[in-house]
């Protein structure tokens, strides 16, 4: 895909119907995108053929081929386009396919503008703050902290990154195995040249080998045109393959004659080719353990793992949470149009004090909540605990709260989790989607809670 402009990022909406697929364009626009609109996905597929667009929101329900098929074929022929998907006759059955379909992201319809600019500037991964230099405690290659467990692993970066071995990195779901991998690329002779990153599992067998290879005109139906895959992509550079524990023996098989071999064939295709990649893999299942199971091939583990990088989970390198904290706060803050977000001293001893299971990862996304729902841009340690207390965290990690009236701690629970959801619908004016989003949970999950905490009516 193209390299995006600082400045704009191009939207193509699709809808039949002409009014809302008009107004988003329009909003799309307003808000500093180059949106255009066409009124059916076929328009849609020969538009894409002439220019490149950074993102496509669709409607769902359209006449001949409807959101769905036109999500599919664009996973087939733009797997790097991010697709949003609109209708106003969703459920949650449909928004959980979309997902498992590959959509980016699944609204609403009638949507509010906030959301619908807040989905579209997410699966673009763009901030509308300005661009700044990152806080003093971020390292160049990204990986904040200075416990003893990160340098370790930011040394072994290090040496990895200077030579051409395939590395395989290692660690528990959020532990930040991507940011590992960009960090070796960055240090590496090979950092002017692309990262390219294909994740497992993701993709079914039956696209993966194209995915990786590309395919010849004619290869399949709908091959319309030569399409390079990731191996190509990423020539001269670095081929991140994401999840690797996730692959299909057939699929290990290929990957494994692609690593030996360094070279490969087109799907359709009889012209070998050379692979002139370096190939990182990350992975969070234990492949030493599968291959004794028998799921994971050996010769291809001892392929993969030439120099093996484990990254530590986020409890053993608990001293490395405040300066994680205070970098999320202050990047978070700058996309959420609140750069004087702070946080107090108490509040990111508090955070310290957490295991955080979901490693970095979920850190990070409690810290978005934080900063989202709370009235002040200097959070404290009474905000961190009471979205520690909507969260569920135990009520052992959470340092002592003011009595509440009752005193039984279920309905402590109970009046904190009311008072969070009741803000999150006033901050979304009333907006369910918005508000479900806000609290990090599923709209059906908010419909429940509305209905469990007495707030139907809000």
């Amino acid at each position: 895909m193209r390299r995006m402009a600082e400045s704009q990022a191009s939207v193509l909406v699709v809808d039949d119907d002409v009014a809302v697929g008009s107004v988003l364009a329009a909003l799309l626009k307003q808000d500093g995108f180059e949106a255009t609109f066409v009124p059916n996905a076929q328009v849609a597929l020969a538009t894409l053929e002439k220019r490149p667009f950074d993102l496509v929101m669709s409607d769902v329900r359209m006449p001949g081929m409807d959101g769905f098929q036109l999500l599919a074929t664009l996973k087939r022929l733009m797997p790097e386009v991010p697709v949003v998907l609109l209708t106003a006759h969703g459920t949650v059955a449909m928004a959980v396919d979309a997902m498992k379909a590959g959509a980016a992201d699944f609204v609403m319809k009638p949507f509010a503008k906030d959301e619908v600019l807040f989905c579209a500037r997410k699966a673009l991964g763009l901030s509308k703050a300005p661009r700044e230099a990152p806080p003093a405690q971020a390292m160049a290659d990204g990986m904040v902290g200075r416990s003893k467990a990160l340098d370790e692993v930011k040394a072994l970066i290090a040496k990895a990154g200077q030579s051409s071995a395939t590395v395989l990195i290692l660690g528990e779901t959020g532990t930040g195995k991507e940011l590992a991998a960009r960090a070796i690329h960055a240090r590496s002779t090979r950092a002017k040249e692309p990262f390219v990153r294909l994740t497992g599992g993701a993709i079914p067998d039956t696209l993966f080998e194209s995915e990786l290879f590309g395919y010849e005109k004619g290869a399949f139906t709908g091959a319309v045109n030569r399409k390079p895959g990731r191996v190509e992509l990423a020539k001269g550079g670095t081929l991140f393959l994401d999840e690797v524990g996730e692959l299909s023996m057939p699929i290990q098989v290929k990957l494994l004659r692609l690593i030996q071999e360094r070279e490969f064939e087109r799907v359709g295709g009889t012209e070998t080719l050379k692979a002139d990649v370096r190939f990182v893999a990350a992975t969070h299942r234990p492949l030493e353990q599968m291959v004794r199971e028998g799921s994971f091939r050996e010769d291809l583990f001892y392929r993969l793992n030439v120099i093996p990088i484990v990254l530590p989970p986020l409890r053993e390198r608990a001293d490395d949470i405040e300066a994680l904290a205070l970098h999320f706060v202050s990047t978070l803050g700058a996309t959420h149009g609140r750069p004087k977000a702070s946080l107090a001293p108490e509040a990111a001893k508090l955070l310290a004090a957490q295991p955080w299971p979901g490693n970095v990862r979920q850190l990070q996304n409690f810290l978005e909540r934080l900063v989202v729902l709370s009235s002040s841009d200097a959070l404290s340690a009474e905000d961190v605990q009471r979205e520690l207390q909507r969260a569920g965290a135990p009520a052992a990690t959470v340092t002592s709260a003011p009595e509440a009236s009752g005193g039984l701690l279920d309905d402590r629970r109970k009046d904190a989790e009311r008072q969070a959801v009741q803000d999150a619908l006033d901050q979304a004016k009333g907006n369910r989607a918005l508000a479900a989003r806000l609290l990090g949970v599923s709209r059906r999950t908010l419909y429940y809670k509305l209905e469990s905490l007495g707030l139907k009516e809000a």
